[in-house]
Parts: C-alpha cells; sequence; structure tokens
C-alpha cells in the first residue's frame, strides 16, 4: 500500500512496518562514512596550531542523504513493494516534480585548507667546532657546489642527493652515498673516475682538486661536516645561530627548505585512504585560480596536548604544484591559505539521480517512484557511491533516461 504524503499524518495498524532512517542497517552499506575528529570552531589555544577550515562534500552528501530519507520516514513514505508492486496499486497521482536517470562519471571529492609556502623545514648543523665566519640570510637560495656556512673560514658546500653525509668518504669506501659524491662531482665539472658505488684512486684525484678549489685541506678524503646533501637548491628559511657566534659540533646553524613552491596541509587518520604518493590534487590558490598538485609526502604527527584539548594525531601531506605554469602561479604568494581537493573514489559511467529522489521502503532499501505516462510504480534499487547531491543506482528497468519522481 503507498503511503501519505510528508504532510498528512502517518497511517497507523497493528505490527506495520516503518520505513528505515538512513542510520539504520539497511542504509549503512550504501552511504559513505563520515570521518571522526571533525575540528571544533573559535579561537586556537595558545601555544596551539592555528585552526584549519575543513569541508568535505563527502559528510556534506552523507547529511543530506540522511535528512532526505529521514524526512521520508518520518513522514510515512513507505513503499509495500513485496517482490514488485502491480500498477494497479501504484498511486494514481502524478509526483509534483520529475527528474530523469543520468548515466555520468561522479566524484566523491573531500576539500580541506593548506598552507602555501616551502613546506616542512630541516636542519642544517655544524660539523666542527669553532666561530662561524659566514652565515646566508633569511630567504637567500644556495645551489650545487656552492657555500652553505662556514665555520673558521672552512666552507660547507651543498650537493645534491637524498643519502645523508653519514661518514669520511675515502679511497676502498663502497655504498650509494659514494655514487651520490661521484655524480656531484661530475656536474661541477671534474673528471677522471667512473661513477658507481665505489671510491677509487680516481674518485681521490677528482676530490683532491675540487678541495683545492675550495679552499679545503687537501687530503682526498671528504668529510661529513664538509658537505650537506639535500634533494636540490635550498633556501633559507630561518637562522639559528649568527655570524660571530662559537659552535659545536652537532649545533644546529639554520633551518633550509627546497627553492619550489610547495603546499602542507594535515588530515584527520580517518581520511589515510585520501593518501596515495604520486596521487593528484587541485589546489585553488588565494585568488581562485586553480592548479595540478601532486602528493609528495605524508608524515604523521602528534600534537600534544595543552590545557584546552587532548593530543591529536594527524596526518601532515606535503603537496608539490605540477609544472613550470603552477609554479609561476604561486609565485606571487609567500605564504598563502589555499583550499586542497582530494578525490577520494570516482565512479564511471554510472547512472545517477539526484540523492532527494530516493524513497526509503518499508521492507527495507531504498526506492524510485519510476512515471509512465500519467502513472507512477515504486521500483526498489541499489545505491553505491554517493557525491555532490547525487547518488549511484540500479535496478531493474532503471535505465538512462527513466522519468523519476521527486518526493512530494
Amino acid at each position: 500500500m503507498v503511503g501519505t504524503g510528508p504532510g498528512d499524518a502517518p497511517a497507523t495498524g497493528g505490527g506495520a512496518d516503518t520505513a528505515p532512517g538512513p542510520g539504520s542497517d539497511s542504509a549503512s552499506d550504501s552511504t559513505p562514512d563520515t570521518a571522526s575528529g571533525a575540528d571544533s570552531g573559535g579561537a586556537p589555544p595558545p601555544g596551539g596550531r592555528r585552526p584549519r577550515r575543513r569541508w568535505d562534500r563527502r559528510r556534506a552528501v552523507a547529511v543530506a542523504a540522511g535528512a532526505v530519507l529521514l524526512a521520508a520516514a518520518g513522514g510515512a513514505l513507505s513503499y509495500g513493494l513485496g517482490g514488485g508492486t502491480p500498477e494497479s496499486e501504484a498511486s494514481s497521482g502524478l509526483p509534483p516534480a520529475t527528474t530523469e536517470v543520468a548515466r555520468e562519471t561522479i566524484s566523491d571529492v573531500e576539500t580541506t585548507s593548506g598552507e602555501l609556502g616551502f613546506g616542512p623545514a630541516s636542519t642544517a648543523s655544524s660539523g666542527a667546532g669553532g666561530t662561524l665566519t659566514h652565515v646566508p640570510g633569511t630567504g637567500d637560495e644556495v645551489g650545487r657546489g656552492e657555500t652553505l656556512f662556514e665555520v673558521d673560514t672552512v666552507p660547507v658546500t651543498v650537493m645534491y642527493g637524498d643519502e645523508p653525509a653519514y661518514r669520511a668518504m675515502s679511497v676502498g669506501a663502497e655504498g650509494a652515498d659514494v655514487e651520490q659524491l661521484e655524480k656531484n662531482l661530475g656536474k661541477l665539472g671534474y673528471d677522471g673516475f667512473t661513477v658507481d658505488s665505489s671510491f677509487t684512486e680516481g674518485t681521490a684525484a677528482a676530490v683532491m682538486e675540487w678541495q683545492d678549489d675550495r679552499g679545503l685541506e687537501v687530503t682526498g678524503t671528504v668529510e661529513p661536516g664538509s658537505v650537506l646533501f639535500a634533494p636540490g637548491a635550498v633556501r633559507v628559511d630561518s637562522l639559528a645561530a649568527e655570524e660571530g657566534d662559537k659552535v659545536q659540533p652537532g649545533a644546529p646553524v639554520l633551518d633550509y627548505t627546497g627553492t619550489e613552491k610547495l603546499v602542507t596541509t594535515e588530515l584527520e587518520p580517518a581520511d589515510q585512504r585520501l593518501i596515495e604518493d604520486g596521487g593528484e590534487v587541485e589546489v585553488t590558490l588565494p585568488d581562485g585560480q586553480t592548479v595540478a598538485g601532486e602528493v609528495e609526502e605524508a608524515t604523521t604527527v602528534i600534537e600534544p596536548a595543552t590545557e584546552q584539548q587532548e593530543a591529536q594525531t594527524l596526518i601532515e601531506v606535503v603537496v608539490a604544484l605540477e609544472g613550470e605554469d603552477a609554479q609561476e602561479a604561486a609565485a606571487d604568494y609567500p605564504l598563502a591559505a589555499v583550499d586542497v581537493e582530494f578525490v577520494s573514489e570516482t565512479r564511471e559511467d554510472v547512472l545517477t539521480v539526484p540523492i532527494a529522489a530516493l524513497m526509503a521502503l518499508s521492507e527495507g532499501g531504498f526506492g524510485l517512484e519510476v512515471v509512465d505516462g500519467s502513472t507512477t510504480s515504486y521500483v526498489p534499487v541499489e545505491t553505491g557511491l554517493f557525491a555532490d547531491g547525487k547518488v549511484e543506482v540500479s535496478g531493474e528497468g532503471i535505465t538512462e533516461g527513466t522519468v523519476v519522481g521527486m518526493p512530494r
């Protein structure tokens, strides 16, 4: 029996089923989960991080779907199908509005706030004790073969690579750090050796030539404190010591970042599925322009507890801006707040209807009111992805262009 509209009193009867709401078991497998730990508003606590704006279309969609279905259930929009409602039992009146089943691609999108800058900073420490005789300025950029700082007039040279300078390298040494050193020597114009993982006499000869050019003691051995290996050119982010200061081995001298613009954002642990190395994202700049980004790194961080809040576990995500155009678009913003859009799931070439077209069925699940000429019938459907105000549907007789009613 077809129920009355939402404005009428619900029908009563002995043992009559009621339509399940969106929180019932029948709906739980077809509506997306909502992430836990949503941020609260208000000013940040003393000593805490700046507040983060978060917009989650996935959550908004789920709430919208729940509101629609709850209204349907509360208004007695319950339909007893029992294997299919005969047309003679269908509503004799037409719905006040209709829509057509569409075939399209939909995506579940989550947007979070981020900070445009140069990414997390690393610390450069002194490898020897002495007096700082040269330090760069904040914002200075230092490339391969150039001096980062000096201790007792002895320069620390920037070279490129991911392996840290953790040991002295001399004839007989083997490893990835040796190959990394040889690549840099070759890029700087030194030769007489083969670029591989072996430190040979030829390598030592090239090192001595390099040491002489740099004003270093000519030994043929590369001491760990004489070179800083970084992924690329570095930008001085801040200074921990000033020229003329006394430093001990291991004392921090400065913090540095890369020279390309990056975006840093934070996600809840429940949103970790959004993160994939090399995953594509979209970054919206302060002027509204959007540029492509790529997930470069994700690190779990713990924010200590304060008097105002408990300790929090978050995922810090670093996003690289892809291509020269994106870097140029961001060049005018030394630091800025931006939006980062993650796509958690995409369904291609699927049938969709507005979420508002769904109706709760008394026997469980959801259905659509299919309009055929001057009559309607109620067809159960399976739901898939909820996204951007739409829902993926499938069911017997549901095809592209099928006309369905919107709830009364």
